[in-house]
């Protein structure tokens, strides 16, 4: 019997939720929320604003640790933990003391993953070096790690494709098993002669390995196959695998071995499996909320000593999820932990939670003052991947009055309510609806995603703005059009990107979430150490949300969709839901091709379907060469590549303003991430731009607004539910809309920057753009690229501002503060 506990198990919670005042109806008036910058914690409460509109106030002691740890273990006498650290900068393995959470030795390594195990006698920790194909081993000795020779799986990425993620010690049969993300395979090892004994196939990536308190069963999550392998230890063979929900990751097992608990992270739940009949029997809700969308990202499993209690990591939500798990079958919420950001894993020891957070408590300013200058290289600690490094906190277990007051916290730091996913706070008479479904005067969205810009580095330079001159590289000479479309329609001076770095841009820009995939395995290929992160649904289930992108969510809604170059990849779709739906003749991301040629391919095909009345709902398009090749010589200056990117996007917004459909359109335009460039606020912000009839004209609004909150605007005008938390959560761009239409045509500035000239010289930054991959998005470090962009206008000596980031960028505010120019 499968028994769901995710509706009618939160009794207990959605009471909590009402003495908050966190349920009940929406009010009917709202208003848009004006910034308030703040740099750090926010005065007098205790929490910290991320950029994202989440907060933070973890609970407990706090210890910093290393970059994203991913993996935490404690000793099986419990005296000490392990954690492993497998981000963007150093990697490391640490050996902390289990009651004090003090760190009592680091060792580097070249480079680590999710996988660590500690031997059943304490006396040795083994961790999984990631992309390097190796296991790294260390003996204990006076709390000191003692390194030892590693285990080899195969040669270093690129030369195989192997991966090392989970691992297990059969201390019985002398073995040490791992199993892999990039070969789907199980390798079996001799600890003694550290030779691999066997290697098995699995069915999809994999992440997770534990294996059973009598060691007959070692069970494995498929990352990218929403199931559980079971491999028979004593037989050396697959079983049956169980299904569960999607993007498997930590695995906890009772004492007796009976029951198996599963994070499912794309599906904010926990499978529950009894190990005798191999079948799930509970599903537990992790969110915040019965029924939300995705986000909450449940990724790492504790139980306490006694089984009676189960702690699950919520990344997205930034806390732990407690569960009453004595019953089985009859499990119930008992309610939530505030943790850091992004907490990854959690572990019991004794009576005290220890939690490892990826994202630590806050990002770190930048060095050395408000501008600092970087070093070359990408090796400056102003760089967002050496930013956000992690930390452990350490609590006791809480009691019920501790754990009412936890829980009343976490939702005290969430901006997402299932009333804002319901209702969001747009005013009556507004073309953005108020309600999923609700009708819409405007019928067609052009959504535009552009490549990688900050504010400063485009509008810096306008004065109706909180830019920084001194920051802009392409100021109006070079981008007339941009600059013409904020000064007619609206100023957005106060947009923040949700990603993180080019590599999770476009599934943010897509689908308002990264998932714990994506979040995962960029920084790792970032820093060289190898590994491919999703390059636009190339990767397939294993990188994808559950539910799919904004062409899925408007499939499922009956709303056609048609894209120009995103998520394509030479000229054929890389999802399967865009077969059919896709301009086969416009380039997806090819720097070689002209926007201005793109842009022409498009008004053919834009007059063919108006023509025969075939025009889709939402055309998705791509813009990307505001991107540049940087310095490299030969290669059109970047310059002459922005003020293509800028005739294009200004002959498209023309066209399409002189056309019969104009009166009923809108055209929103983002960047998928802003690059790690220089800005003098945060290097999350970048432009964003709305044109359309329905758009307010000569205004300036000062917001705060993110890509979900662009996203969720785009949804409401279209009828689709929110596609994660992060867009149910988020602010529409209401205030940027008016219901008395303009209907009067956009003209076209001229360029006034040729777009034909090309890089002559053979200095050094074009010698360091001979290193980047720029034949597809993306595979450029941002950072190193952004400086070689700065250098090719600024000059070869000029030093780029290394980039800005605050935990804290806006605090909302119950006025609206806009202008008129």
């Amino acid at each position: 019997m499968h028994i769901s506990v995710k509706y009618r198990r939160f009794a207990p919670l959605l009471s909590l939720l009402a003495l908050l005042g966190c349920s009940g109806n929406p009010s009917t008036k709202a208003s848009p929320e004006a910034p308030g910058v703040l740099p750090g914690p926010i005065a007098g409460t205790g929490q910290t604003l991320l950029s994202n509109g989440w907060k933070l106030s973890p609970a407990g002691t706090t210890t910093p640790l290393g970059d994203l740890p991913l993996s935490l273990q404690t000793s099986p006498d419990g005296r000490l933990a392990a954690v492993v650290n497998t981000g963007w900068g150093e990697n490391s393995v640490q050996l902390l003391d289990a009651a004090t959470g003090q760190v009592l030795d680091t060792e580097v390594v070249p480079a680590a993953w999710a996988g660590l195990a500690f031997a059943p006698d304490g006396r040795s920790l083994y961790a999984s070096g990631g992309q390097h194909n190796r296991i790294h081993c260390f003996h204990i000795e006076g709390q000191k790690l003692q390194p030892d020779s590693a285990f080899v799986l195969g040669a270093k990425w690129p030369k195989q494709k192997i991966g090392v993620a989970g691992l297990a010690v059969d201390g019985r049969r002398n073995a040490l098993y791992a199993v892999t993300r990039e070969d789907n395979s199980l390798y079996t090892f001799d600890l003694k002669t550290r030779r691999v004994l066997r290697t098995l196939r699995l069915p999809a990536e994999a992440y997770g390995a534990l294996l059973s308190p009598d060691g007959t069963r070692l069970y494995v999550t498929l990352w990218g196959g929403h199931a559980v392998a079971v491999y028979d230890t004593e037989k050396q063979q697959l079983l049956a695998s169980i299904p569960v929900e999607s993007h498997p990751n930590d695995l906890a097992l009772t004492r007796d071995g009976r029951r198996l608990f599963v994070a499912n992270a794309n599906s904010n739940s926990v499978s529950v499996i009894d190990t005798r009949a191999g079948l799930v029997t509970e599903t537990l809700n992790t969110a915040l909320f019965p029924a939300s969308p995705a986000g909450s990202t449940p990724d790492g499993l504790a139980l306490s000593a006694d089984d009676s209690q189960l702690f699950i990591a919520n990344a997205d939500n930034n806390c732990l999820a407690v569960f009453d798990v004595r019953e089985p079958r009859a499990s119930r919420p008992l309610g939530f932990i505030p943790t850091g950001w992004y907490p990854t894993a959690v572990r019991v020891v004794g009576q005290q939670l220890l939690i490892a957070n990826g994202k630590g408590i806050t990002s770190k300013p930048n060095p050395d003052g408000p501008n600092p200058v970087r070093d070359d290289g990408e090796k400056g600690k102003g760089y967002i991947g050496g930013l956000l490094l992690g930390s452990l906190s350490r609590l006791p277990v809480p009691d019920e009055k501790a754990l009412a007051a936890f829980s009343a916290q976490v939702y005290a730091n969430t901006p997402f309510t299932k009333a804002r996913e319901a209702a969001p706070e747009v005013p009556v008479g507004s073309p953005v609806p108020q309600r999923v479904g609700e009708a819409s005067p405007i019928r067609h969205v052009f959504y535009i995603i552009k490549e990688n810009r900050t504010y400063d580095q485009v509008l810096g330079d306008l004065p109706a703005g909180n830019g920084d001159a001194s920051l802009c590289l392409f100021p109006e000479k070079v981008t007339p059009n941009h600059h013409a479309l904020t000064r007619e329609f609206v100023l957005l001076d106060n947009f923040y990107v949700d990603a993180e770095v080019s590599a999770d841009g476009h599934n943010w820009s897509t689908a308002a979430y990264a998932t714990d995939y994506v979040e995962k395995n960029w920084p790792v290929s970032y820093s060289g150490r190898g590994g491919e992160y999703d390059f636009e649904g190339r990767r397939g289930e294993v990188a994808e949300p559950k539910d799919g992108f904004l062409w899925d969510y408007c499939r499922r809604a009956g709303r056609s969709f048609r894209s120009y170059g995103e998520f394509v990849y030479k000229g054929k779709a890389s999802v399967p839901a865009l077969q059919g739906h896709f301009c086969e003749a416009y380039a997806g991301f090819d720097l070689h091709v002209r926007d201005v040629n793109r842009e022409q391919i498009w008004e053919q095909d834009f007059d063919r379907l108006v023509a025969a009345n075939q025009l889709p709902d939402l055309s998705i398009i791509r813009l990307p060469n505001d991107h540049t090749y940087g310095a490299r010589k030969g290669e059109l200056s970047p310059l002459s590549y922005a003020a293509d990117n800028d005739l294009a996007l200004g002959r498209l917004i023309e066209h399409l303003s002189k056309s019969p459909v104009w009166k009923e359109s809108v055209v929103m335009i983002v960047e998928d991430d802003a690059q790690n460039g220089p800005d003098h606020i945060d290097a999350h912000r970048s432009t964003a731009y709305l044109v359309g009839p329905y758009i307010r004209r000569h205004a300036v609004v000062h917001t705060a607004y993110t890509t979900s909150g662009m996203l969720r605007t785009l949804e409401l005008i279209l009828g689709l539910p929110p596609m994660s938390q992060y867009d149910a959560a988020a602010l529409p761009l209401w205030a940027c809309f008016t219901a008395k239409p303009d209907f009067k045509p956009y003209t076209l500035r001229p360029a006034t920057t040729p777009q034909d000239v090309r890089n002559t010289a053979f200095n050094a930054p074009a010698r360091r753009s001979l290193k980047f991959d720029l034949t597809r998005e993306d595979a450029a470090p941002d950072l190193a690229f952004n400086e070689n962009i700065w250098q090719a206008i600024r000059g070869e000596h000029s030093r780029m501002p290394a980039p800005r980031r605050s935990a804290a960028v806006r605090e909302a505010k119950a006025e609206h503060e806009e202008e008129e120019d």
